[in-house]
């Protein structure tokens, strides 16, 4: 299962999203981020990641949830989730997406991976989650979800720096 991440940086009532323009999820709007590389922590990942899509430097990322994506029968990913209220830069387009800042009470769910609707809201308020998102093979269609909160990272052991 592919490590990835996502990190959400928060400006006051916005948050940065982007419409990707290439790769799984083109076309959505979608938090930046991407895959953990060899020898990388997820934290490591969702700056690197998020600099790359949108020129923003996040600094100190709070990990708020995990979850894995289940294509068909096949665990796809598992997703470290960050927000950051520390950042420098302007958002710019990039070759990978074009950001922009959205109010939180304002977001385009419709634009957006089903499963986001669930546990963005969470991300926002700081609470932290975990949760299992099983699409069809295609991952046209949301087909189960499991969302759970006030998760405690810290007392399952170090972070999951896979």
């Amino acid at each position: 299962m592919q490590p990835a991440t996502l990190c959400y940086p928060l400006r006051g009532e916005e948050v940065l999203l982007i419409e990707k323009k290439r790769g799984l999820g083109a076309g959505k709007v979608v938090g930046p981020g991407g895959k953990v590389e060899p020898g990388e922590t997820p934290t490591a990942a969702a700056v690197r990641e998020t600099r790359e899509e949108t020129g923003l430097r996040v600094s100190d990322p709070e990990k708020v949830g995990e979850f894995t994506f289940v294509f068909g029968d096949e665990p796809r990913m598992f997703v470290h989730v960050f927000r950051a209220t520390e950042f420098s830069g302007t958002p710019r387009e990039t070759p990978e997406a074009v950001p922009g800042w959205f109010h939180v009470d304002e977001l385009p769910y419709d634009e957006m991976w089903e499963d986001d609707r669930y546990w963005l809201p969470h991300l926002l308020a700081g609470e932290p989650f975990e949760g299992r998102f099983a699409f069809d093979a295609d991952g046209e269609e949301l087909l189960d979800r499991t969302v759970e909160t006030g998760v405690s990272f810290s007392d399952r052991g170090p972070v999951q720096d896979i």
